[in-house]
């Protein structure tokens, strides 16, 4: 760690499995890092797996794509993803991302306000 919470080097986070069974390593959270209004984390989909199904109460994501491929579902819509596309999933729209082909699927997401289980319903 650079000694200053505002300042994470990515190989001090290590990683735990989400709710909704991604890899997530949070690099930015207030309840580690002080900041106020959202959060970073990477996420990580093994090739082949699917998320569980679920939504955010008062949370909006963003998802940009950082490698891998990806059936992105939110709402009604489906759509394939991959390195480079960025994905809005408002406050209660369920969403859930499989990783397609052979390769993990890897992204950023931001979360405002912040990443909170108990903001996550799996349906």
């Amino acid at each position: 760690m650079s000694g200053d919470p505002r300042c994470v080097r990515d190989r001090d986070v290590t990683a735990f499995v989400a709710k909704d069974g991604s890899r997530v390593r949070e690099l930015m959270h207030p309840r580690v890092h002080g900041n106020r209004a959202q959060s970073l984390a990477e996420a990580t989909i093994a090739a082949g797996c699917t998320t569980r199904l679920h939504r955010h109460r008062c949370v909006e994501e963003l998802y940009y794509v950082l490698e891998g491929q990806g059936l992105m579902c939110v709402g009604a819509g489906e759509w394939v993803i991959g390195a480079g596309d960025t994905v809005l999933i408002p406050p209660g729209a369920p969403h859930k991302i499989r990783a397609l082909g052979t390769t993990d699927l890897r992204l950023l997401c931001v979360s405002a306000p912040a990443y909170s289980d108990d903001d996550t319903e799996l349906l």
